[in-house]
């Protein structure tokens, strides 16, 4: 056995040192909606708030990595401590793209292959199902989300009913375009002297998707009464963290190559098996990850239409262009899946599929490989093994995913439900819409779409106005509340107009 290779401890540090902190920036980011680039650096209060993210969700990744790490060491097999990968810059971002250790010799077993596949998915499962039931157990009031978004309080309880329409979304849109307005005045900028404001056709709002696991714990955990929905979870940092961890423990246990869950099958199946096996799931996992591109690519109707397909069916061919030497057969299998694809869109027009997993049907089939190496010694696993290995595979489609992040539109066009005021929920379905001027009268289409929440000088404004979007009033009193709808929001009437626009946009 070779010598374990001498440990770079400053560049891991450095970079672990990194990750903490991009991943404590965008915890603060996606909690409390500062984005730091966009205006100061945030304060201690913010950071603390990050800081319930960043913490649970590297100490997942953590454990994750050193299973692996302390399986390899305990077979004296050559390897590296955690490499953590930073990412920052842009928004909306995890702070981190994971970590890696390099294993610096070939393992000779398919014994090895396994316990070092499995250690490291197993070590972080342990750790996020505990922080998931950590979560759901003590969920705050709802009332914890006013905090983010003091503009919902208004509605009380009830909010989720009123604040995800395309009237309230159209509102929120004015009042950011009056206070840019203001402030780019205020500098004189005098561009915006005759500027009016012109609401957007359609609003996209954010939400998280859904798990077996996830879901199971919902139902026998968490308080109904206190159970944030999919629009706000990511703003509950233990249950954002345990969401991720879940997700990428998934990805780690896809069954195929060198993922971990590759690791697993081919310990369980042994390499004869492996070979007709790996290639059948990655088809079968192609054609499900296409399914949104194929979705989207049957609405285009303009003079790109046949550009775009063809992209698509040379993207199915650089995929599959790997699975065998004959790329004969890689071309057979992309048209074959590509003429797949479209036939369930006929006979399932109606469902609504997500493009998240293209990117890693691409990762596996260009640079990971579908196919498993083959390991010195092919002795089975013994009985245990076998059953853990299988509960493995167990966990992946419990951890698993299909539309892990979603992005639902709401549109002038929805039809409103004849029991309320709330416009029921559409996703964008790519048809060409018109006569947007008829129904939104002179102002018309555009404007500024709002990624922050309101800050409080408009909530107080819309509050004490009056909200004008269509067949949504503010309450002048929240129910059941004698304090002035002002004061429940707010606690006191005068608010300083001092607030900067890189804050709010």
């Amino acid at each position: 056995m070779p010598e374990q290779p001498r440990q770079r401890y400053l560049l891991h540090l450095i970079l672990f040192v990194i990750t903490f902190a991009t991943t404590t920036l965008a915890g603060v980011e996606w909690i409390t909606g500062h984005y730091w680039l966009l205006g100061p650096f945030p304060g201690w209060d913010e950071l603390q708030q990050g800081l319930q993210y960043a913490v649970p969700f590297l100490l997942i990744l953590t454990c994750h990595e050193f299973g692996h790490y302390f399986t390899a060491r305990y077979y004296r097999i050559a390897v590296s401590l955690p490499y953590y990968i930073p990412m920052f810059g842009l928004p909306l971002m995890i702070g981190t793209m994971g970590a890696f250790i390099r294993i610096r010799e070939k393992i000779q077993s398919r014994q090895q292959y396994f316990d070092v596949g499995i250690a490291g998915p197993l070590a972080g499962f342990v750790v996020a199902v505990g922080l998931a039931w950590w979560g759901f157990a003590h969920l705050p009031p709802k009332s914890y989300v006013y905090n983010i978004h003091p503009e919902y309080e208004a509605y009380g309880n009830n909010f989720e009913q009123h604040v995800y329409s395309y009237a309230f979304m159209r509102h929120t849109d004015s009042l950011h375009f009056d206070e840019a307005r203001t402030q780019f005045l205020a500098r004189g900028d005098s561009s915006w002297a005759d500027s009016t404001f012109r609401a957007q056709p359609e609003y996209t709002n954010f939400a998280l998707g859904s798990n077996l696991l996830f879901t199971l714990l919902e139902h026998t955990v968490a308080d109904p009464a206190r159970l944030p929905n999919r629009f706000e979870m990511f703003h509950y940092p233990y249950l954002f963290a345990a969401y991720l961890a879940f997700l990428f423990t998934a990805i780690n246990l896809i069954p195929i190559g060198q993922l971990d869950g590759g690791h697993i099958l081919y310990g369980l199946v042994g390499e004869e098996k492996h070979r007709r096996i790996a290639p059948v799931l990655f088809t079968l996992f192609v054609l499900y990850a296409g399914m949104g591109a194929v979705s989207y690519l049957r609405t285009t109707t303009d003079e790109s239409y046949f550009l775009w397909h063809l992209l698509y069916g040379g993207f199915l061919y650089l995929v599959f262009g790997r699975i065998s030497p004959n790329r004969l057969n890689g071309l057979t299998l992309a048209l074959s899946v590509f003429a797949a694809q479209y036939m369930i869109i006929l006979l399932f027009p109606t469902h609504e599929w997500d493009a998240f997993w293209l990117l890693f049907i691409f990762l596996l089939g260009r640079f990971l490989g579908v196919y498993h190496p083959p390991a010195t010694e092919e002795a089975p696993l013994n009985p245990g093994r076998k059953v853990l290995g299988w509960a493995a595979l167990g966990i992946f489609v419990l951890c698993f995913t299909p539309a892990p992040f979603e992005f639902i539109t709401v549109s002038a066009f929805d039809k409103v439900d004849s029991q309320g005021p709330e416009p029921l929920f559409s996703r964008f379905d790519g048809r060409e819409r018109t006569n947007f001027t008829d129904l939104l009268g002179d102002e018309g289409v555009g404007g500024l779409q709002p990624f922050q929440p309101l800050s409080r000088i408009h909530v107080r404004d819309a509050v004490e106005a009056g909200f004008q979007g269509p067949g949504e009033p503010v309450p002048s009193q929240p129910t059941g509340d004698a304090t002035p709808v002002a004061d429940h929001v707010f606690g006191i009437h005068q608010q300083t107009a001092d607030v900067s626009l890189l804050e709010q946009f």
